[in-house]
C-alpha cells in the first residue's frame, strides 16, 4: 500500500478514491487530526503548539506569512512521507478549497521536487470528463505498489 499525498488536501473524494483503490491517503484529515488528539495542546480551538511554527520553518523561510508555515508544518511531513501524490488543478471549491494561494504554490512546488510519481489531473466539469479521472486515477493507483515494504 502507497501513501499516497492529496491535493487539494481537504478533498474527502480524493482521500476516498485512494482508499477505495488500495492505499493510504496523505492529506488534511490526517495531519490535523494527529495535531488535535496530541496531548500537551493547551489552545483550543487553534490546536498549535508553540513549536508548530518553528516545524514550518523548515519547509518555507522565517520571511513567509506565519499561516504559511503553520500550513506547511501539516503538510510538509505528509509530503516527506509521501510515496506518491495526486494534484488537482482547476478545482471546485466543493471539492476541496486549500484556504492559502501561496501554500498551494509552496506544496506543489515541494511535490514536484520531491522526485514521487505524481498524477496531475484537471478537475472535471462534465459527467464524461469524470468519469476518464476516476479512470485515470484508478490507473495510477493500480500501478503503484500495494504491498509494505514497496513490493
Amino acid at each position: 500500500m502507497a501513501k499516497v499525498f492529496i491535493y487539494p488536501a481537504t478533498s474527502l473524494i480524493l482521500s476516498d478514491l485512494v482508499a477505495r483503490f488500495g492505499h493510504k491517503p496523505l492529506g488534511a484529515a490526517l495531519g490535523i487530526r494527529e495535531r488535535i488528539q496530541t496531548a500537551g495542546v493547551d489552545s483550543p480551538p487553534l490546536q498549535i503548539t508553540p513549536e508548530e511554527p518553528k516545524r514550518g520553518l523548515k519547509y518555507a523561510a522565517v520571511e513567509v506569512p506565519s499561516g504559511v508555515r503553520g500550513r506547511m508544518a501539516i503538510y510538509g511531513p505528509l509530503i516527506e512521507e509521501a510515496e506518491a501524490a495526486i494534484i488537482v488543478t482547476d478545482a471546485d471549491l466543493a471539492f476541496g478549497c486549500m484556504g492559502c494561494a501561496r501554500t498551494d504554490e509552496l506544496i506543489i512546488f515541494s511535490l514536484r521536487q520531491s522526485g514521487i510519481p505524481i498524477l496531475e489531473l484537471k478537475y472535471p466539469s462534465d459527467e464524461e470528463e469524470g468519469v476518464q479521472f476516476v479512470a485515470a486515477v484508478k490507473k495510477f493507483l493500480d500501478g503503484l505498489p500495494k504491498e509494505e515494504g514497496g513490493a
